[in-house]
């Protein structure tokens, strides 16, 4: 059986894209052999620039991309896949954008497939939220995101295998961000006060992208969004009710944190819980309750979260066969190589789904 060329437009070659480019160029002869796939990038974009190259980017894409990248838009990358008679097209959304999630239905329309990092898309009003699926079954394409809610691990996998096999899920709960992990654990075991292990989460680079997103609780909550829509619950972003973790009276008026009063507040908050308990920060679902909210508890320190450690990020799924005991998916922190290969996973299932097609028409 002929090889089956895939061709791969990758939007973002910040540390994700130019990890999953040269993962893919390094692993080249691999999905070859083991899987008859012959992967192309034959178009690589930053925010502003683009790099043509119909054959494909090869080892020296860095420098190519430095010297012959030109401005571009969505519409230029479309005409360039049907001038040169690209098949199999995969769109690779490796950026945080607002403006290309809006070209999404237009990729998919003229035969782009689509695999996102990009949580955006899938935290849009319902309605438009509906209205990408809609085209997506009309132009018979695909749109895997698993590495939107931050892992390099199957958590959206599991969730959608257990919701159409017909399992009843009562509860989805966790600790889904790596950063607030970070600094909860550290001040559950130390007498440090929470303003020192902020600046120390600070000093390491580990919240500097997303300080804001993750102190407010909104990153929890577009993970906890995503989430239970994955199992056909129709929820808005506002309908979450979000505890912040630095609230109004932790700050001065002129926006700036006031470390006396939030090192009061979690101090208290840490000395008055029940023995072996620990602060974390989590994001829950509760079916039987018909709640979703993104909050501060005290935990065991017996249970999963409860034992959390380091930067480590924890789903527990809760279903009627299983009862009381979740079903817990636990990782690391993800580096942009864990990502990176969780992209590649989302590639490699798309691409065999064109494989079935094919096989079927001929």
């Amino acid at each position: 059986m002929s090889k089956l060329k895939i061709n791969i437009i990758l939007f973002g070659i910040g540390n994700i894209g130019s990890t999953l480019i040269n993962q893919i160029i390094e692993s080249q002869e691999f999905f070859l052999q083991s899987k008859n796939i012959d992967f192309h990038f034959p178009i690589i974009t930053n925010s502003t620039v683009a790099f043509f190259e119909k054959e494909g980017v090869g080892y020296s894409w860095e420098t190519n991309f430095r010297e012959l990248a030109v401005p571009f838009r969505v519409e230029d990358i479309i005409e360039f896949a049907k001038e040169n008679e690209f098949e199999n097209l995969i769109a690779v959304d490796a950026t945080a954008s607002d403006e290309l999630i809006g070209h999404y239905n237009t990729l998919i329309e003229n035969g782009f497939n689509i695999v996102a990092v990009n949580k955006k898309a899938n935290t849009l009003p319902i309605d438009l939220y509906k209205q990408l699926r809609e085209n997506l079954k009309k132009y018979d394409k695909e749109f895997l995101y698993e590495t939107s809610v931050d892992t390099g691990f199957p958590v959206l996998q599991t969730l959608r295998d257990l919701y159409y096999s017909g399992e009843k899920i009562t509860k989805i709960r966790g600790v889904f961000s790596d950063h607030l992990s970070y600094v909860f654990n550290r001040f559950s075991a130390e007498e440090k006060s929470f303003s020192e292990i902020l600046k120390d989460a600070s000093l390491l680079g580990l919240m500097r992208s997303t300080f804001k997103e993750d102190l407010s609780g909104n990153d929890t909550a577009k993970k906890l969004l995503i989430l239970t829509r994955e199992i056909g619950k129709e929820f808005e972003l506002s309908d979450i009710k979000i505890n912040s973790v630095i609230k109004e009276e932790h700050l001065e008026k002129n926006g700036i944190l006031n470390k006396e009063a939030i090192d009061k507040w979690y101090k208290i908050s840490k000395i008055t819980q029940a023995d072996n308990h620990v602060l974390r920060y989590v994001g829950e679902y509760d079916l039987e309750k018909n709640t979703l909210e993104v909050k501060l508890v005290s935990e065991p320190t017996t249970s999963a979260i409860g034992q959390l450690k380091g930067s480590d990020a924890i789903f527990e799924i809760y279903t009627q066969s299983y009862a009381d005991v979740p079903i817990v998916i636990q990782g690391a922190s993800p580096c942009r190589q864990a990502i990176s290969r969780g992209i590649i996973t989302d590639i490699l299932k798309v691409s065999e789904k064109i494989k079935n097609k094919e096989a079927v028409w001929l």
